[in-house]
């Protein structure tokens, strides 16, 4: 019996497929129920019998392929869901992270880089290629215990919606100056170097998802 995690694939190339089957028959710990080529068997499979990870591969363009990953976790699925595009910008990557993905990853990394996308998902981490994807835990293992104050915590959620140091300043009623104190103790806590770092760690840190998210563009402000 599989004891690993279980994969649902949409891809509607079938070299990439045949390809993603000889793969992840070779992994014990991921395997490979079904695939489809079309968005509307995808659904309706994966209400019906819900896998662990979907694998969302290219759609027609690029320009669809955030409303589609929209489509997918309106229906409100219990599984952990993958880019794997052709690319992506990294604004574009936070986005789909902000809109329930779990993962992005492009077609040009290695089959070793595409697996440890799909495992770290699988632990319930975030992953996006070339991204720092340090976790508490992973912090934990290096001897750093976090100690996320609930302030920090009430940042670190604002962080993840994108908002600018002011308005996170105004919301709870503090300065400016002092958001600046807390998100340097918070980096030094996390290890993320940045404000964007630190949003891909913001499920981890807070335990939950991030709701009411703001437009982008603003996460590398001070």
């Amino acid at each position: 019996m599989h004891t690993g995690s279980t994969l649902f694939a949409y891809e509607s190339q079938p070299v990439l497929v045949e390809g993603l089957i000889r793969v992840l028959e070779r992994c014990e710990d991921l395997k490979l129920v079904a695939h489809a080529a079309d968005i509307g068997a995808v659904m309706e499979q994966i209400v019906s019998r819900p896998t662990d990870i979907l694998l969302l591969g290219q759609p027609p363009t690029m320009r669809s392929v955030l409303p589609l990953l929209a489509n997918v976790c309106d229906s409100q699925i219990n599984t952990r869901i993958v880019l794997w595009v052709s690319e992506m910008s990294e604004m574009d990557a936070f986005r789909a992270l902000q809109m329930g993905a779990r993962g992005v990853t492009t077609r040009v990394q290695p089959v070793a880089a595409l697996l440890e996308c799909l495992r770290t998902v699988a632990r319930g981490a975030v992953w996006i290629d070339g991204a720092s994807r340090a976790t508490p835990e992973t912090n934990a293992r290096r001897g750093t215990a976090l100690r996320i104050t609930p302030r920090e915590r009430q940042i670190i959620e604002a962080v993840c919606k994108g908002m600018k140091n002011k308005e996170i300043a105004e919301s709870l009623a503090i300065t400016s100056g002092t958001v600046k104190v807390h998100l340097m103790h918070i980096f030094e806590k996390t290890g993320a170097k940045d404000r964007f770092q630190l949003a891909l760690q913001g499920h981890q840190l807070l335990g939950h998802a991030i709701d009411d998210v703001s437009p982008l563009g603003r996460l590398r402000e001070a």
